[in-house]
């Protein structure tokens, strides 16, 4: 029977055994992984990732971080492959097999057909001796001292370095590629990460006749009816050029009638916060938040192009309303 400390314990030694099953792979890494690297990212066609049973699940999950990250890949179960799913192997495809023991007997079968197409194969295992790893172009060693498994049957440590391994492998290719963040935009456009990704200002903006603006000399008590008909707590303040010089907020006429009593006696240029924070239309929505966060403000003024005349305004609650925040 386990008590609450022995489960903790043991909970405790699984997540050491696995962490330390991954510090192993540091120091193991050598021109092979480089070989490996340079295979993929020379790459013409698409990068096939094939195994079986927990492997397979492993190699499941690198072919889709392969792919999300700029470097075409897919999955390929070795079981199914020897039935037909060859068909999805290409010329100028590099396959990436993944195998604890390097003795599956289905990517075994599936070894000389690789070579006879001509193809380059790449194998991560536990077992450099393997007769996978004989077969293989270029061989990443993934070995691991011990399971988390008490009776070592289980994969559990040599699946977490595999999968480890495996975004080493994707982390390096994107950088080495110069992928950036609008190209992992374009591959997830769906859910909450899509949105921060994809959409930008410009998509939620408010412009024309829903943009608070007054001229500098306007009295405040035309600005106030302003910045109430446009409910956005805030008015941009524009010179005589229409260039943006200030901004008005609910906070500067609070401060303004605690400092200066009858604001009605002011204009708008006497009142207004100087060197207002602004932000291009073509940013993406998720640095506005963080904009608005590092300055503690909830709106910004988009201006035009290289100019200083403002075209628009996003606010806070439209990022929320989107799901940005």
């Amino acid at each position: 029977m386990m008590d609450s400390a022995k489960i903790l314990k043991r909970a405790r030694d699984v997540l050491d055994i696995e962490a330390q099953g991954i510090l192993s792979q540091i120091d193991r890494l050598d021109d092979n992984f480089v070989r490996a690297v340079e295979l993929l990212f020379n790459c013409k066609g698409k990068v096939v990732v094939t195994g079986l049973g927990k492997s397979g699940l492993i190699g499941r999950k690198i072919a889709a971080t392969l792919s999300s990250t700029g470097t075409p890949s897919l999955f390929l179960h070795a079981g199914e492959g020897i039935h037909g799913d060859l068909g999805m192997i290409m010329k100028g495809d590099v396959i990436l097999a993944v195998s604890n023991s390097g003795e599956t007997d289905e990517l075994l079968m599936l070894a000389p057909i690789i070579r006879r197409l001509g193809l380059k194969l790449i194998v991560m295992t536990g077992n450099p001796n393997s007769t996978l790893s004989r077969a293989a172009d270029v061989m990443i060693n993934a070995a691991v001292k011990e399971e988390a498994c008490p009776m070592g049957l289980s994969p559990t440590a040599s699946t977490t370095a595999a999968l480890a391994i495996g975004d080493a492998l994707a982390v390096v290719l994107l950088e080495k590629k110069g992928f950036k963040e609008e190209d992992f935009a374009l591959r997830h456009p769906g859910g909450t990460l899509g949105r921060k990704l994809f959409l930008r200002v410009d998509d939620l903006m408010h412009r024309n006749a829903e943009l608070p603006v007054v001229h500098e000399d306007t009295p405040m008590k035309d600005t106030l009816l302003e910045i109430t008909s446009k409910r956005l707590g805030v008015t941009g303040v524009v010179d005589s050029r229409g260039e943006l010089v200030g901004v008005i907020t609910d906070g500067d006429l609070r401060r303004g009638l605690e400092g200066k009593g009858d604001i009605f006696r002011f204009k708008a240029k006497e009142l207004m916060s100087r060197n207002p924070k602004t932000i291009p239309a073509d940013a993406l929505a998720a640095r506005a938040v963080a904009l608005m966060e590092e300055h503690s403000i909830t709106s910004l003024f988009v201006l035009e192009g290289s100019g200083q005349r403002p075209t628009g305004l996003v606010h806070l609650h439209d990022l929320l309303k989107a799901g940005i925040v």
